[in-house]
């Protein structure tokens, strides 16, 4: 029978450490690419657009405090020290997230597409964790994933079927991040001990499921991806691209100014 574990207090050292790494991964992933849907709002293609994506950031930016939270639970900093006072090696977010659209609404659909597909399957696994607090979490955030993946999995099929323009921009925002998607998945020495206690998946298993879920999707919009993609990790460990301190740098600036101000 499965053990479960109904606090994060009740979890032994070496699995709780596994937990900080993995919250980690998951609270900085949605406090950047909700950062990123958020530099749409104003920017949009249709009015709609500004509303949808500011939706969308404030979404992601919950469900970051939600896994904040949790490590602060378990020792860590508050959500606010988390969110604000980290430098970008400190940061365990994907480079996927980090990359930064420059107004092209293809890269920034294609790359919300292939999180929120990644997300969806992530969340469902979590949903079922042997961890309690996790598996509630991740159950009250699939709802919202839900709709973020109908969103994006609508525009990606539009621009696929759209104009030859659109089709060419589509596709060469696909080849551009696709190996950073990829990167979602980058393995860690947490792995194997969350997996034995059967509190989340391996990331080898993830990538598969998620495979298997984002392909007839980008098959549907007539969208190829290349033979032989090579994944771009690093950020799992604080290897970052230089767009993540650039961003750092805006979002933190104002609480930069005076870390002890209360809101």
């Amino acid at each position: 029978m499965t053990r479960t574990f109904e606090t994060l207090l009740s979890l032994d050292a070496p699995t709780r450490q596994a937990i900080v790494d993995l919250l980690y991964r998951l609270a900085d992933d949605a406090m950047i690419i909700g950062h990123r849907d958020s530099e749409w709002t104003g920017l949009g293609p249709i009015l709609e657009e500004d509303i949808a994506f500011s939706s969308m950031a404030q979404d992601e930016m919950g469900h970051a405090h939600v896994f904040y939270q949790m490590l602060c639970e378990l020792g860590q900093p508050d959500p606010d020290t988390l969110a604000f006072n980290r430098k970008p090696r400190e940061w365990r977010c994907c480079s996927l997230v980090s990359l930064p659209a420059e107004r092209d609404w293809a890269l920034a659909i294609v790359r919300k597409f292939l999180y929120d597909a990644a997300e969806s399957v992530r969340l469902a696994a979590l949903s079922d964790s042997a961890l309690r607090p996790l598996a509630f979490a991740a159950t009250k955030l699939r709802g919202e994933k839900k709709y973020h993946l109908m969103h994006t999995r609508a525009w990606v099929l539009r621009l696929g079927a759209g104009t030859s323009e659109s089709r060419a921009r589509i596709q060469a925002a696909l080849d551009a991040v696709y190996p950073h998607a990829l990167g979602m998945f980058e393995p860690t020495e947490a792995d194997e001990v969350l997996a034995q206690a059967d509190i989340a998946p391996r990331e080898k298993q993830l990538r598969r499921e998620w495979e298997s879920a984002a392909a007839p999707v980008l098959a549907e919009a007539g969208l190829v991806v290349g033979d032989n993609v090579r994944p771009v990790f690093g950020g799992r460990v604080g290897r970052h691209p230089e767009a993540l301190s650039e961003l750092l740098t805006r979002m933190q600036l104002v609480y930069q100014l005076d870390p002890q101000a209360k809101w």
